[in-house]
């Protein structure tokens, strides 16, 4: 772990159904209030979702994953100049949304969902994250299976962002997810997080996102979501010691205490 830049990316899932905090925000005044306050925790990065990406979860409507998250960008945008990420698997949700206010693209599907994405987040010019996922949400964690999974995932975002270049977005302008827990099992997302070094070969920022998931129940104690922070922080710290500089939490608060903690004990230690 050296001397570099963190950002926290805070979750805002407007939702009735995603596997954390779904069905949190009865109106759209709750979330952005709750946006706020994970601004003030420490976020430099609101990421801002319509359609629960949780195993099981069926697909949204465009429609209706329009009505659940453009109120929500709106009045955050003119509450605030933190950065707002959209997460959406759709172009047409995307492109609404940075017309409102967001300036990142955040897609599970690493823009294969949708088969106009990839020239839509070419026109859009804004920054995006391609995120790993074997199968869909309906069926992902149907007994994934993996000869290699760093490997595997390794290619698939190597393949993607390079696609991604020759459509014309710029390289600096892309993310990497390895996706933990969409399409992985317990073994596989163990092994993503023991070697996140190796993503450092894509040549773009790495994002993590680990909080308050199933793997982290599996190993201890099996408990709610809400129980996860502990092993949350875990993930964070060990990530970010791989490498990793852009981390999706519901804690923000916590997060940001636990990386600057192991920020400055790292710089202590090479000045000595």
């Amino acid at each position: 772990m050296s001397d570099r830049p963190f950002r926290i990316m805070g979750v805002v899932n407007a939702t009735p159904d995603s596997f954390s905090d779904g069905g949190s925000f009865s109106t759209h005044r709750q979330a952005i209030d709750f946006a706020l306050s994970l601004i003030d925790d420490g976020a430099d990065i609101i990421d801002i979702g319509g359609e629960s990406t949780r195993p099981g979860a069926e697909p949204t409507p465009t429609a209706e994953e329009l009505r659940r998250v453009m109120p929500v960008i709106e009045g955050l945008a003119a509450k605030t100049d933190a950065i707002i990420s959209i997460d959406t698997r759709k172009a047409e949700v995307a492109r609404a949304a940075l017309a409102a206010g967001a300036s990142i693209w955040n897609d599970v599907s690493a823009l294969g969902h949708d088969e106009t994405s990839v020239a839509t987040a070419a026109e859009l010019g804004c920054d995006i994250v391609l995120m790993h996922a074997q199968g869909d949400p309906r069926t992902m964690q149907k007994k994934p299976q993996y000869e290699d999974v760093v490997t595997e995932v390794l290619a698939f975002l190597a393949g993607r962002i390079e696609l991604c270049v020759a459509a014309g977005i710029k390289r600096e302008r892309i993310i990497a997810d390895p996706g933990i827990g969409f399409g992985k099992s317990l073994v596989h997302n163990l092994a993503l997080m023991a070697h996140l070094d190796r993503f450092q070969q894509l040549d773009v920022p790495i994002l993590l996102g680990a909080s308050r998931k199933r793997f982290i129940a599996a190993l201890d104690r099996d408990g709610p979501a809400g129980e996860r922070l502990g092993g949350s922080l875990a993930a964070v710290l060990a990530g970010y010691a791989r490498g990793a500089s852009i981390f999706r939490v519901h804690d923000v608060a916590a997060t940001r205490q636990a990386l600057t903690v192991a920020k400055a004990i790292e710089n202590a230690a090479g000045g000595r």
